[in-house]
């Protein structure tokens, strides 16, 4: 009985390391991409790959090359003015994560200079939920100080390159919200109150709400559910009537590009949200005080004391009647 066991066990000791041998190892080259601009020098080009490298644990991975053809493709349709040979700096590490794990965006210094000038880290991230994009870690670096508007074309060029083509209108409506958001945090980067953290945070949470209610709501919707977020971030007294349009006319258009489609927008929506709280909670423990709670308790208190007055007042006319 004893020598039978143990010919049992021989054997399926032997059959689970044939498995392991010839189980399919997942490695870093299968989830990682790398794009590099066509405009890099030798040594700029040596000295993006090692910084990204290093974000990427040294693995080896696929690298795509930017051209001024990407950009025209996927930056001059949202008013862009590229040719076929502009430039190209900026470049990026895109490391495709499982379900659930949310867009992380990295800005990576270049030999100890940040050189994307304009573009933040959470503006990046709400453009590429925007674009149809999941689950990645993205880094993104360039050789030359640039505003960095750009750098997503080589995100999108990489998923397309690499099989998975994401929706032009989508990536139209992602390039004009990070157009539409700097432009806003660089009108209000000295105000008093306001920070680049509550306008994204405000944005990913609108765009929660709007995939609950889908693609029924109107513009009337996305204009309430916007005013609700600004409350919630304090920024509705901050920002004037022009961008706050900016901000509806945005979200329209994210809403017609087909966005609230995907099953995976708004999750990835509220996971940037919490994401952005839990990294600025300084500035969102401030906003949370229990005065700050009071006072937008008065504000609803007063709505609703108005309407119950003026439904008083309209059954006293009725009475008199």
């Amino acid at each position: 009985m004893k020598k039978i066991n143990l010919s049992i066990i021989a054997f399926i000791s032997s059959l689970l390391l044939i498995l392991a041998v010839n189980t399919k190892r997942v490695s870093a080259d299968d989830n990682s991409i790398m794009t590099l601009g066509v405009s890099l020098t030798p040594n700029q080009k040596k000295g993006t790959i090692n910084t990204l490298n290093r974000a990427n644990n040294g693995e080896n991975c696929k690298i795509v090359t930017i051209s001024g053809k990407d950009l025209v493709k996927y930056l001059n349709p949202t008013g862009a003015n590229f040719n076929n040979n502009s430039g190209v700096w900026s470049s990026a590490l895109i490391q495709r994560q499982g379900n659930g794990n949310g867009i992380n965006v990295h800005i990576l210094p270049y030999n100890g200079h940040n050189n994307i000038t304009t573009i933040t880290t959470n503006q990046y991230k709400n453009a590429a939920i925007t674009a149809g994009i999941s689950d990645a870690n993205i880094y993104v670096t360039s050789a030359i100080p640039i505003d960095g508007s750009g750098a997503l074309a080589g995100v999108y060029a990489a998923y397309a390159k690499n099989g998975i083509h994401l929706n032009q209108e989508q990536i139209n409506a992602a390039q004009q919200e990070i157009n539409t958001l700097s432009n806003i945090t660089q009108q209000n980067k000295d105000k008093k109150g306001y920070s680049d953290a509550q306008l994204n945070n405000a944005i990913a949470g609108a765009k929660a709400e709007m995939a609950k209610k889908g693609n029924n709501l109107s513009d009337n919707d996305i204009r309430i559910i916007l005013n609700n977020q600004l409350n919630i971030n304090h920024l509705n007294n901050i920002l004037t009537s022009q961008q706050k349009e900016q901000i509806i006319h945005l979200l329209i258009e994210i809403k017609k590009s087909g966005a609230l489609n995907s099953k995976n927008f708004q999750q990835q929506a509220s996971k940037l949200a919490a994401q952005i709280q839990s990294k600025a909670k300084d500035i969102f423990n401030k906003l949370n005080t229990q005065q700050n709670r009071n006072f937008i308790q008065q504000i609803i208190d007063a709505i609703v004391n108005f309407f119950k007055s003026l439904f008083k007042f309209t059954i006293m006319l009725d009475k008199i009647k």
